[in-house]
């Protein structure tokens, strides 16, 4: 159960994301969290999604419009997403809105949570998993096979965490 500072600091997280709206010019691609993002998967695996010689705001723009998914949540006791660039907003069906007030675990079939919550799990106590794969649904219904995805904690600046994070780039329909 968090701590009373805990719980602000993931109440001001979910306002920040809200209030910020989608990435965009106006509050630059979102770039101090997606820094977070990318800095966090380097540590964990020596890997980059944008090109390090960029800004971090042209960074953040890369991989917001990045052809593939990358998704965040939060450190809530049921994490709540608070990043998704437009190939994830758009294979889940889900607006910015709808994705900042919903928690990561509906992505996930009823009978797959349990699985996904392992998968968290591990994560947490490994810092990364790397060729995941497993079965996600859009709010239209639509369910889908993830594969090769990496998931991995987020750190902040002080290293103290801040959610979880994941993408991948393959995946296929399951149904019509």
């Amino acid at each position: 159960m968090p701590n009373s500072t805990q719980r602000e600091k993931i109440r001001w997280e979910i306002k920040n994301v809200i209030d910020l709206g989608a990435p965009s010019v106006q509050n630059r691609y979102l770039a101090a969290h997606v820094a977070r993002l990318l800095a966090s998967l380097r540590q964990w695996t020596g890997r980059d999604l944008a090109q390090p010689a960029l800004s971090p705001i042209e960074q953040a723009r890369e991989v917001f419009h990045a052809p593939f998914v990358l998704l965040s949540h939060n450190t809530a006791p049921d994490p709540i997403l608070n990043y998704a660039n437009q190939t994830a907003l758009a294979l889940f069906d889900l607006s910015w809105e709808e994705l900042t007030a919903m928690p990561s675990r509906l992505t996930a079939e009823a009978p797959a949570r349990e699985d996904r919550a392992r998968l968290l799990a591990e994560v947490s106590s490994r810092g990364f998993i790397d060729d995941y794969c497993g079965i996600r649904i859009a709010r239209n219904g639509r369910r889908f096979l993830i594969e090769r995805a990496t998931v991995w904690n987020l750190i902040d600046e002080n290293g103290a965490p801040y959610g979880q994070a994941a993408t991948f780039s393959e995946w296929q329909f399951i149904d019509g």
